[in-house]
């Protein structure tokens, strides 16, 4: 049940991440943050009133608010410098050094004693390696630091932000998830005001921007339940394939041309996903 939750997860990542990405061609990629982040924080509130799954703040280091607030925290932290990364237009660079992000709450999981099996340690592996290569990594020499600086930072702060995901889903994944957007969203609103702006949308893209904010909330959201119901490891890595997914729908749908390089990528990440399944 949690590979295939973990799974989804990356299916409705990887759609966000592609419907945001066409959107952030016109709009400030920030204001595209901001109101799909509010769209998603209304999409969990929704979800609690209707399930009567509001819970009180433990207020401990357990608790789902400290951990959901750092993994706000954390997630924001780390999609500003993605977008401050892809600005200076080293796509190959920035992405394939993000979709490494799982590795940390991978390295966290076996550190909190989870012990894999063979199949899933090689599924897992494959699979990272499937997701770097999907992202089409520059492979040429002279790349500056910048951008590789600033993808480092991007997968340690998304990294980071998985691991208290995962900690807060042990007590609540809806509520964990709804307080990192209540953090998220107060910090858009402040840019906002700061800048006097949301964004200039139409009305056009309202029904875009609905998607992105419901996509993005039920992936974190399913991949936070994935991780009670299995190893944190392997959900962290199944749930970080999102690029493939991206890529695979720009491909689809905006014909854009792939390398081969991330023809083996799709390539790995398929016999990853086959692997941890059979572990």
């Amino acid at each position: 049940m949690f590979t295939g939750l973990a799974l989804l997860s990356s299916l409705m990542w990887g759609g966000a991440d592609f419907l945001g990405g066409k959107l952030a061609k016109r709009f400030p990629s920030l204001a595209v943050t901001g109101v799909s982040q509010s769209i998603g924080l209304l999409t969990g509130i929704t979800m609690l009133t209707a399930s009567s799954g509001w819970l009180h703040p433990d207020f401990t280091m357990h608790g789902y608010l400290f951990n959901g607030v750092l993994a706000g925290i954390a997630g924001f932290v780390g999609l500003v410098s993605y977008y401050a990364g892809l600005s200076t237009g080293k796509m190959g660079v920035i992405a394939p050094i993000t979709s490494l992000s799982a590795v940390i709450p991978l390295i966290y999981g076996l550190l909190q004693g989870e012990r894999p099996s063979q199949f899933q340690i090689a599924g897992m592996v494959v699979a990272l390696l499937g997701c770097f290569f999907a992202s089409g990594p520059e492979l040429k020499s002279g790349v500056s630091a910048k951008p590789i600086a600033l993808g480092l930072l991007t997968s340690v702060m998304f990294g980071v932000a998985l691991i208290f995901m995962a900690r807060g889903s042990q007590v609540s994944a809806l509520m964990t998830m709804t307080s990192m957007r209540f953090l998220t969203v107060g910090i858009c609103i402040l840019i906002a005001l700061f800048s006097r702006s949301i964004g200039g949308f139409t009305l056009s893209t309202i029904p875009m921007l609905i998607a992105i904010g419901v996509a993005d909330f039920l992936a974190n959201f399913t991949l936070g339940v994935a991780t009670t119901k299995g190893l944190v490891s392997v959900a962290m890595v199944l749930g970080s394939l999102f690029p493939v997914v991206t890529m695979l729908l720009a491909y689809k749908f905006l014909h854009e041309r792939l390398q081969r390089i991330q023809y083996l990528g799709v390539f790995f990440a398929a016999v990853g996903v086959a692997l941890i399944s059979a572990g």
